[in-house]
């Protein structure tokens, strides 16, 4: 049909009124189009939030996150011996580093010491630890949630004593006299545990179902220590945003807010915590690794639109 036809048509239906032309116009009706498919995540960005905060130290830590730097020294290198890996620029590297430095900076790590982890998987603290004459309590999720929530497909879930001691840290012997393994539910910690001298999780407390949930854990893990007690944890913090973030789900992302609003509380109720927000300004601290991750310039990541690093916890339980 020519474009004239269709104009004297429409000038004949509008001489009969707008109804004539509404039957014509359904007549000539398009298919409506397909609405577009959401789009992915842009890339992520850093943060530029100036800080006061000098660069952090793995010799001496405090709160603080993982930063290049930190790799590049001999308390870095010496405990990666301990771990039995090479030092690599990996983020899950340091967090083990950050949490044995921790401890042992603040004399934790001694015979007849006692210590609790929590989401320990397969990770080689507990041996590290056993080793040095400490009793540890390793827990877990219970095995039916913890295929569930995926950790025994990938190998992340601990289902017997044997798969914490794999690299040969501690003798078999010592490390049988030192070690129990218990299920537990970080969102629901027994009552029955309390008075250890220490306590860890490495990078577990972001997978507890929401902010709300993992900083619940944080002040719950306090309440197991006796007085003068240390509590490390290591979580993922937000390094792109201190206002939106992941706050539910699978695994959320602290923001500085979040972190700061915990510390003001713990401080209120008498613990000891020291905070640095200091995120480095060498080469690898401004490189954000995104999927397929790499082995070795790991420090910060992209989870969906956010750029994410690992951040370590310390806190002293007061009297």
């Amino acid at each position: 049909m020519s474009s004239s036809t269709i104009g004297g048509r429409i000038a004949a239906y509008r001489a009969k009124g707008l109804r004539g032309l509404s039957r014509l116009g359904r007549g000539l009706r398009l298919r409506k189009p397909a609405a577009p498919p959401a789009a992915p995540p842009g890339p992520a960005t850093l943060m530029n939030m100036p800080t006061k905060d000098a660069p952090p130290s793995l010799s001496r830590p405090v709160s603080q996150g993982c930063t290049q730097a930190q790799f590049d020294t001999d308390t870095y290198r010496y405990w990666c011996a301990e771990i039995r890996e090479p030092p690599r620029h990996h983020r899950k590297q340091w967090e083990f580093c950050y949490i044995l430095q921790a401890l042992a900076a603040n004399g934790a790590l001694a015979p007849e010491r006692r210590g609790v982890g929590y989401g320990v998987g397969t990770e080689p603290l507990t041996a590290v630890f056993a080793a040095r004459g400490c009793t540890v309590l390793a827990t877990d999720l219970e095995p039916d949630a913890a295929a569930k929530a995926g950790w025994v497909d990938t190998n992340q879930h601990a289902s017997q004593m044997a798969a914490l001691n794999t690299r040969g840290i501690c003798a078999p012997g010592q490390f049988a006299h030192n070690v129990s393994f218990r299920a537990v539910d970080m969102n629901h910690i027994p009552p029955d545990l309390t008075d250890f001298d220490f306590t860890w999780s490495a990078c577990c407390l972001e997978h507890l179902g929401s902010i709300t949930n993992g900083l619940a854990f944080i002040e719950n893990s306090v309440a197991t220590l006796r007085p003068g007690g240390i509590a490390v944890h290591t979580t993922e913090l937000n390094c792109s945003s201190d206002d939106e973030t992941i706050e539910s789900g699978a695994t959320v992302l602290f923001r500085k807010q979040d972190i700061r609003a915990l510390c003001a509380r713990l401080r209120k109720a008498g613990h000891h915590v020291v905070l640095n927000f200091n995120l480095g300004d060498l080469p690898l601290d401004g490189y954000i690794d995104v999927p397929p991750y790499t082995s070795d310039r790991h420090l910060k990541l992209q989870i969906a639109q956010y750029a994410s690093t690992s951040f370590g916890l310390i806190i002293r339980k007061g009297s």
